[in-house]
């Protein structure tokens, strides 16, 4: 027995040490790596997208580390674009209301795992929605704001470097145009949805999630209406006023506070004419235009 114990705490030690020496080593790479001030902290560029520093060393060690089987399931958005609800609709399709799943669950972090062909490689499905830029960007500017410590960053100022590629986890069409093409490349593995299409008709899409996610409605369940109340369940009025999401902090670190009540804010489609011009909203909807063009992805 004592033997055994020592086997043990060796192999328990030696993996810890090699966890410990893989986080020094991703975390000399990121010190290395481009850095330009802008957003709410410093963003590294890896591999042609920007991260916050942290979010970018979890990227290489989740590269190096992580083997996902093959009925795993990624929801791989760009934040912003849904990524709660998503979870929630996934989520509540799969457990299939087991005691009212969606009560006990609260928001996740997005960690960015890695560029769609090499998510594809790995064999699980990949979810991915994409949202109208100009309300994904209002959005991102509300909540860089609400969740940092440091004077409030002025709309026109995010916009310009938004509108240049230069935001978390962006270039934003780059994220969203990869995944598109990853879908038609592999449209059994990578689910490409856009968040306009489920607000306009949820129940249809919430089925077709359904059987990409290998969770089919059967024909009893559809006539029962259980797709319906999968919608119902995920709504944003149903999320936004659970109590785990609405007390408390998710995370704190250096100058961001993160409130889990962050996580919600309007859910609107077209809620940008609110914030923006219509001259940025020409501008950004021109640049989207350029950057697709002959993608046959349209946003």
């Amino acid at each position: 027995m004592s033997q055994a114990k020592e086997e043990g705490s060796t192999t328990k030690n030696t993996t810890s040490e090699a966890l410990a020496s893989e986080i020094h080593g991703t975390t000399d790479l990121v010190s290395k790596l481009p850095t330009r001030e802008g957003w709410s902290e410093p963003l590294v560029l890896y591999k042609n997208y920007w991260f916050r520093p942290h979010l970018a060393a979890n990227i290489m060690h989740v590269q190096n580390s992580f083997k996902p089987r093959h009925d795993d399931t990624i929801l791989a958005l760009n934040p912003k674009c849904g990524t709660t609800w998503m979870k929630a609709l996934a989520f509540t399709i799969t457990s299939r209301f087991r005691e009212a799943p969606i009560s006990k669950t609260s928001h996740h972090p997005y960690s960015p795992l890695a560029a769609p062909n090499f998510i594809a490689s790995w064999g699980c499905r990949v979810v991915y929605m994409c949202r109208d830029p100009k309300d994904t960007f209002v959005s991102r500017w509300h909540f860089e704001n609400r969740v940092s410590r440091e004077p409030n960053i002025s709309l026109e100022y995010a916009f310009s470097m938004f509108s240049e590629g230069f935001s978390a986890y962006g270039p934003f069409w780059y994220h969203c145009l990869e995944y598109w093409k990853e879908s038609i490349a592999n449209p059994d593995k990578v689910l490409f949805l856009k968040y306009e299409d489920i607000i306009l008709e949820p129940v249809k899409y919430v089925i077709r999630l359904a059987t990409f996610l290998g969770a089919p409605f059967s024909t009893k369940e559809e006539e029962d209406g259980i797709p319906e109340e999968v919608v119902r369940l995920c709504s944003f009025e149903k999320l936004s006023n659970l109590q785990t999401n609405q007390t408390g902090e998710f995370s704190r670190r250096g100058n961001l506070v993160l409130e889990k009540s962050a996580f919600f804010r309007k859910g609107k489609v077209g809620d940008w004419v609110n914030h923006m011009s219509e001259e940025m909203g020409r501008k950004l909807d021109s640049i989207m235009d350029e950057k697709l063009k002959g993608s046959g992805l349209v946003l």
